[in-house]
């Protein structure tokens, strides 16, 4: 089983597309995936057609029963999706107050991964989406995942997110075993603009070459199409623009 983080301390860049594309993806090649969704607004969660306001069964509760330091077992909140080998932890909006309820609390980095453990048997990829700030969802994602994946607009404001995140990721690799491994996506590029151009350049000067992705994830209307009908693009449509884009990103991963 191998355990992707999708992080970036800015939003809007991609994120849960990222991992919801390259879940699609393995969930059409017959491999188990389970999204997990630790953002407290949702967006993966509303993907799939719930909502994140009034769910009793989400990730909410396994953290709660950390706390309580009760016995939990996660896959009584773990839902299957209309997609074959396709599942989800989802969010709801009251992980939004788990950092003044558990921030101080020792251990309340590792709930996850701890948890995550007992599904090795059943899923062979683990997709989890974080929220844009540091706080103990995300660092429960950084503890628990094999490899960051962390996704950049290509627009220069998101340079900064992408600042953010390498210092946090600095900061994490201080007390693990050993470093983190990451890569940095390129996404919503749009080859038609000299902004989106000038930016992939100081991505390409300026970042590790062996974190920054070959492959690009372009502007594409299907994105929108896909989401509006909450199916996974790769299963929405295989053929189009992004879809291609993330099966060729999926094949690097794959041989890291």
């Amino acid at each position: 089983m191998k355990i992707w983080a999708v992080a970036n301390q800015k939003g809007g860049v991609g994120k849960t597309t990222t991992a919801i594309s390259l879940a699609g993806w393995l969930s059409l090649k017959n491999k188990k995936t389970l999204l997990v969704d630790l953002d407290p607004h949702g967006s993966m969660t509303s993907y799939f057609g719930l909502d994140p306001d009034s769910l009793e069964k989400s990730v909410y509760r396994v953290f709660q029963k950390a706390a309580a330091k009760q016995h939990m077992d996660i896959n009584e909140v773990i839902q299957t999706t209309r997609f074959d080998n396709l599942s989800i932890l989802p969010a709801s909006t009251a992980i939004a107050t788990l950092d003044k309820q558990l921030g101080s609390r020792e251990g309340m980095g590792l709930v996850l991964a701890k948890q995550l453990l007992n599904l090795k048997d059943q899923y062979d990829y683990i997709f989890i989406d974080c929220p844009p700030m540091l706080g103990v969802l995300m660092i429960n994602a950084l503890a628990a995942c094999h490899q960051l994946l962390i996704p950049v607009q290509t627009e220069h404001l998101a340079l900064k997110g992408l600042d953010r995140m390498l210092r946090t990721l600095k900061m994490i690799n201080r007390v693990r075993k050993a470093p983190l491994d990451y890569a940095i996506i390129p996404t919503m590029f749009d080859r038609r603009t000299r902004a989106a151009i000038e930016c992939l350049r100081i991505m390409q000067k300026s970042y590790d070459p062996k974190a920054l992705k070959k492959t690009i994830i372009p502007v594409d209307t299907k994105f929108r199409e896909a989401s509006s009908k909450g199916v996974p693009l790769p299963i929405y449509g295989s053929q189009t623009r992004g879809s291609k884009a993330y099966n060729l990103l999926l094949d690097t991963l794959l041989v890291e």
